[in-house]
């Protein structure tokens, strides 16, 4: 039996320091060497496209429309002006979703998704009336770091913070390790995102074509662990180590220069 519990001590150990989405640990920073799409039709699935959204604007409403009788019920493909509103108001929030257009697409939910992480709401991406009066009571994250620029990784609540000298300046929704074992080349692995305090060194304009699947212009901040784009960021931990956002989210992060190299990156 004492054996047994030192075999298993053993491999946790081992694989929380291989544990990541880029095991092969590439050293190079600059191009991908698979690859780099120049137009949407290039990304593997048709929703990760890497044209970059525009920022968002500091003049968005602070307050959502407040048409007669309960709040409309908001999903995704649901189109006008309550959803302009909404976009508006998760903005002046500080939850990332591009540029507000009216329509309820894949980067709407992702903020709605980080809403409703941080108001403590199930997550299912519809704007019901809990998550209305989330927007209403303006919930918003706190920070932890209190000078300086961080990039902040919250895993209990699957969220990825920009912070300025204590001040939580945008937040997107993430999907960071699973914490669940899984097999590679014959070895057994665990999926998770060491917590600690690390720094980006070094980066990939472009696909990276991982031995655990495809990055999007991943920012490498603890050996093969880094924030990237992704098709799927669900609202839940799934990936194998790394933080995962949108592909929208990440092309804004590169061209914004959100996350230079030597950015301090702080996971809890």
């Amino acid at each position: 039996m004492r054996r047994a519990l030192l075999i298993t001590a053993a491999l946790t150990t081992a694989s929380a320091l291989v544990a990541g989405c880029d095991p092969s640990d590439p050293v190079a920073t600059g191009p991908a060497a698979s690859p780099v799409p120049s137009q949407a039709s290039s990304a593997p699935t048709s929703s990760a496209g890497p044209a970059s959204p525009a920022a968002p604007t500091s003049s968005a409403a602070a307050t959502p429309a407040s048409p007669e009788g309960p709040p409309k019920k908001l999903r995704p493909g649901a189109e006008g002006a309550e959803v302009l509103a909404l976009q508006n108001r998760l903005t002046a929030l500080g939850y990332w979703n591009g540029k507000p257009d009216g329509k309820f697409g894949s980067t709407t939910q992702q903020a709605v998704f980080a809403l409703q992480k941080t108001a403590k709401l199930g997550r299912d991406g519809v704007v019901g009336p809990r998550t209305h009066q989330a927007l209403e009571r303006g919930v918003r994250p706190a920070a932890k770091s209190t000078s300086g620029k961080f990039v902040e990784i919250d895993l209990k609540r699957q969220l990825l913070l920009l912070v300025q000298d204590g001040r939580v300046e945008q937040i997107f929704n993430t999907s960071t390790g699973s914490n669940e074992y899984y097999e590679q080349d014959g070895e057994t692995y665990l999926a998770d995102t060491p917590r600690g305090r690390f720094r980006v060194s070094r980066q990939i304009d472009g696909w990276r074509n991982a031995p655990l699947g495809l990055l999007w212009r991943p920012k490498y901040f603890n050996g093969g662990i880094a924030v990237h784009g992704a098709p799927s960021v669900p609202a839940h931990p799934a990936s194998h180590g790394c933080a995962r956002v949108s592909i929208a989210a990440m092309n804004w992060l590169w061209s914004h220069d959100e996350i230079p190299v030597k950015t301090r990156v702080w996971v809890y």
